[in-house]
């Protein structure tokens, strides 16, 4: 089914073709001037009995001022932003950053001051969780350790030690959070140079 999908987009440049150029008003022997591609292969093209290859699109699409895209009729991607609903969960609001469903997930989280509300038991779950402070101050209780993080600080953490993360701040606190669900861990490639 693939193929005939791509048979179809290939069989209508030749029409896509003659129409841009009657529509240019250019002829065939202008054309070939400008693409260095003979005036019988650019008619073949045209009339569908040569298979476009990209040798001959790319000229053709720098003479049309077009891109490839537009020259085979390519179907639109659509806008690759990702734009996920933010999720609401005990007062923190979690912007997903990653469209994918398994494997490590990148959000940025909101927490207002006293946040999570009516939420303060230690907990544990599957996964390993790094965090970075974006703005505004963030408590970490990890097992036996309470820490304080401010912007610009991170912290990494295996998520079956009990925790729990709040906004002890006055402002709201903004947080990076890239969470793997089963575990995975960031791989760190580049390192200072050690002195």
């Amino acid at each position: 089914m693939a193929n005939d999908e791509g048979d179809a987009v290939l069989a209508a440049v030749g029409p896509r073709l003659r129409a841009l150029r009657r529509q240019r008003g250019a002829t065939l022997n202008q054309l070939a001037e400008t693409t260095g591609i003979s005036v019988s292969t650019l008619s073949r093209l045209e009339s569908g009995g040569r298979r476009p290859t990209l040798e001959l699109l790319l000229p053709l699409a720098k003479a049309y001022q077009v891109s490839l895209d537009d020259l085979v009729g390519a179907p639109d991607t659509g806008d690759p932003r990702v734009r996920l609903q933010p999720i609401v969960r005990h007062g923190v609001t979690f912007l997903p950053l990653t469209r994918r469903s398994g494997g490590l997930q990148a959000f940025k989280q909101i927490l207002p001051p006293g946040t999570p509300y009516g939420h303060d038991e230690l907990q544990t779950h599957e996964g390993y969780e790094w965090l970075y402070v974006l703005s505004g101050r963030l408590r970490l209780r990890l097992a036996e350790h309470d820490l304080l993080l401010t912007a610009g600080e991170a912290a990494e953490f295996d998520t079956h030690l009990p925790h729990l993360v709040t906004n002890p701040g006055p402002e709201p606190a903004e947080v990076l959070n890239l969470f793997g669900p089963q575990g995975e861990r960031l791989h760190v490639r580049a390192r200072p140079k050690q002195s």
